[in-house]
């Protein structure tokens, strides 16, 4: 079988995380790597060292023997350089890391490339791959009876230092509520198989980066806050964010109830920031909880050592590079949609709208 050749567009944390899984796939490879920043190009380049390393994005784009581009720069670059790629290329496909713009404005523009593209866009929502997660979107039909209500919960660490402190700024994240918690929204709408009527939130900065200054600006990004969401079908889903809890044993609890009873899933952090002094990592947990007959059922939900060796999010973007490439070679279809990356945006920015203004946002 002919081998898949990426070309990466932007690689800083997140992008080293994807060349460390794609190496891990069958029949695939790192063909070339695009990072304007010195050292995290040759970062990049000592961990995919037969990579070309091509002198500009248009360069990269133009390289005939890609099958694909994974756009893995700063939030505010996506939609302009997804656009680029369309004009440029028809045929390439594209995994887009969210969000999947971060401006108003590029909302419309993204959603006309779907029409003119013909190759597959997938937008990066690593968290529906997550084996824990996963697990539980498999079971919530048969656990809840139909769920009426969701809750999932993010207690977890600051955001960390990225190149150019490009993720301290609402500016170019689009906000904590865009850039952090568009997988979460992508999650409730997944789950609820339902798109929201009303956003509420409320949100800011308590903690996190006040005493930090770049270009003697403080930065602006939030670090808690809640999130409630109605949905069309009658659901309602809320989200709890806090950025100064790294302490938590579990970094993600989600919980879904319905007629028939409750389903909940525990998913630890990376476990490099894991203290050493406390043994193993905590291990991902699923409990359901049925209504009748009553009684817990607890299972745990391993990962793959190798895949938290490679990568920070519990596996999953190894297990979505692999259904992405199948889709591309035509055996399975295009999973995240552009109109999914453009409703959890929709989302996050309804929230960062209300919390703003105090008022609840209709969609």
């Amino acid at each position: 079988m002919q081998t898949f050749k990426y070309g990466i567009l932007g690689c800083g944390m997140m992008g080293g995380e994807h060349i460390r899984n794609i190496a891990l796939l069958e029949n695939a490879e790192v063909a070339a790597i695009y990072e304007p920043n010195a050292e995290m190009r040759a970062e990049a380049h000592a961990t995919a060292p037969g990579a070309a390393l091509p002198e500009s994005e248009d360069d990269l784009i133009a390289m005939p023997e890609l099958d694909a581009i994974l756009i893995a720069s700063p939030n505010h670059c996506h939609a302009a350089q997804l656009e680029k790629i369309c004009a440029a290329r028809s045929d390439l496909a594209i995994l887009v890391e969210k969000p999947l713009f971060t401006d108003p404005a590029d909302a419309a523009k993204v959603a006309a490339l779907k029409a003119a593209h013909k190759a597959p866009i997938w937008v990066a929502m690593e968290y529906r791959y997550m084996p824990p997660i996963a697990a539980f979107l498999e079971q919530l039909e048969v656990s809840t009876g139909g769920t009426k209500m969701l809750t999932i919960r993010e207690h977890r660490f600051p955001f960390l230092e990225k190149v150019g402190d490009w993720n301290r700024f609402n500016s170019k994240t689009g906000g904590t509520l865009v850039e952090k918690c568009c997988h979460f929204f992508d999650l409730m709408r997944l789950a609820l198989g339902s798109d929201p009527v009303r956003v509420m939130a409320s949100a800011g900065q308590a903690v996190n980066h006040l005493d930090e200054a770049y270009d003697g600006v403080v930065p602006d990004i939030w670090d808690s806050g809640y999130v409630i969401v109605d949905f069309a079908n009658g659901a309602r889903a809320m989200l709890e964010l806090c950025m100064f809890a790294e302490g938590a044993r579990y970094q993600e609890e989600i919980s879904a109830v319905g007629p028939a009873g409750k389903i909940e899933v525990f998913v630890p952090g990376p476990g490099r920031f894991w203290p050493e002094h406390l043994g193993a990592p905590p291990v991902a947990r699923l409990v359901e909880s049925p209504r009748s007959p009553m009684g817990p059922k607890e299972h745990e939900i391993p990962v793959d050592p190798t895949l938290l060796e490679v990568g920070d999010h519990n596996g999953s973007t190894f297990y979505q590079h692999q259904r992405f490439v199948a889709a591309v070679q035509g055996q399975g279809d295009v999973e995240v949609s552009l109109e999914d990356g453009s409703w959890a945006v929709r989302i996050g920015q309804a929230a960062q709208q209300s919390a703003a203004t105090g008022a609840a946002v209709t969609l």
